[in-house]
């Protein structure tokens, strides 16, 4: 098989999408090194890293590299060709991993990662250039996709429910597991916090913008040290997103300037042993495809706090304390109880790391296989007789047991 693979968000900044994209791959070569791999540094017109390696970061047998692009004209000009497919080598499958779509796909099977359309909900949690972006991207994937896949359940629902006409039995759920394969990793504390004691801080993973609802955290914070919680700093780890500029001016009007701590983004390493040495994590996002740092954050022993929307309760199993997003009581409520509860963090932290086990990159290459191989044996959509779908015919293949 020749597999024609987008890794364009997989550089030295990459996030969510390109940690998925980054495992994914790696996983795949070491499953079935006998395809033929063509790895696209740069893919499509809506996202651009210039910096992108000049030499393939992923080895084996069968690997090719292909073309970089460091401006947006050039990629814009090269993936716009209409005689794109030949000019990649006519593989059988061409993937893309960062909501971009190629239109003129006559035969290779065009598969789709979808992992969110939160813009599609609330325009308000990104910029109007992102949001349009995306959009675009995911209405051409509904345009011109053979398949989808989706990074969780609630993700495929949400995706056919805004595009009820997509055939229901071609979006297939995949869920994307931890970065670190190593779960005995102690990590390295970041230099700034190198006087915080284990055990002994609360910790929030994830960038600061609105949708990740930092602000409701900080609300909830304030109300449980006035409340006399245990004085315990709260950590929030996560570069700057979006709309949040004002973010330092709001915990300074709550008063929480000397409680709050925000690292900015954090090593890998750092990541590690700030999830090894909270007390708890939180994560009290509103809206998420799957919600990596609440399985990260189990599968290294961090007592974890959760949403109860969209894909997390998924993720968390009921090994979380799942809450409202938007009820900051009740996220004080059970702070101030679990931080008088040494056996419930303990019992939290134990079913934790048991629930992170279920996800294992290894079956999700697997599962990411055999839908290229069904892609193969099945038509393009463009040539079925009939692409709209009723809603029967649920498929799914998860990673976790």
């Amino acid at each position: 098989m020749h597999i024609g693979f987008d890794i364009s968000q997989t550089g030295s900044g990459k996030a969510g999408c390109g940690y998925f994209t980054h495992a994914m791959i790696t996983a795949m070569l070491a499953r079935a090194p006998q395809h033929r791999y063509a790895l696209y540094p740069s893919f499509g017109d809506f996202f651009l890293d210039a910096k992108m390696p000049a030499t393939s970061p992923y080895q084996g047998p069968n690997v090719h590299y292909g073309q970089r692009h460091v401006t947006m004209d050039g990629t814009r000009g090269y993936w716009s060709q209409s005689n794109l497919e030949a000019v990649l080598g006519n593989p059988d499958i061409i993937h893309s991993n960062n909501f971009w779509t190629p239109l003129q796909i006559s035969s290779s099977r065009l598969i789709y990662t979808l992992y969110d359309a939160g813009f599609v909900v609330d325009p308000t949690w990104t910029t109007e250039g992102n949001r349009i972006g995306c959009f675009d991207g995911i209405f051409r994937a509904a345009v011109a996709a053979d398949w989808v896949v989706a990074i969780s359940e609630y993700t495929r629902s949400h995706y056919l429910k805004t595009f009820p006409h997509f055939p229901s039995e071609r979006v297939r759920v995949v869920y994307p597991c931890s970065r670190f394969t190593d779960c005995e990793q102690q990590g390295t504390a970041p230099k700034s916090l190198k006087d915080l004691d284990a055990k002994a801080f609360w910790l929030s993973v994830g960038t600061i913008e609105p949708r990740k609802n930092q602000r409701m955290l900080m609300l909830a914070y304030k109300r449980y040290l006035d409340a006399g919680g245990r004085p315990m700093p709260l950590v929030l780890a996560g570069g700057k997103g979006w709309l949040m500029e004002d973010f330092k001016d709001y915990v300074a009007e709550l008063g929480l300037s000397d409680q709050v701590i925000l690292t900015g983004y954090v090593s890998d390493e750092e990541l590690i042993w700030l999830y090894r040495n909270c007390y708890a994590s939180l994560y009290p996002s509103v809206f998420e495809g799957f919600g990596l740092p609440v399985l990260e954050g189990m599968q290294f022993g961090a007592a974890t706090m959760c949403s109860n929307t969209t894909s997390m309760p998924e993720v968390a199993g009921d090994a979380a304390i799942l809450l409202s997003p938007d009820a900051p009581d009740a996220w004080t409520r059970n702070m101030l109880e679990l931080a008088l509860d040494e056996a419930k963090r303990q019992q939290l932290s134990m079913a934790g790391q048991q629930r992170a086990r279920q996800f294992d990159w290894k079956r999700s290459a697997e599962a990411m296989l055999e839908i290229y191989d069904l892609a193969l044996r099945s038509p393009k959509r463009s040539n079925m007789a009939n692409t709209t779908s009723p809603k029967s015919g649920h498929a799914q293949l998860e990673n976790h047991d």
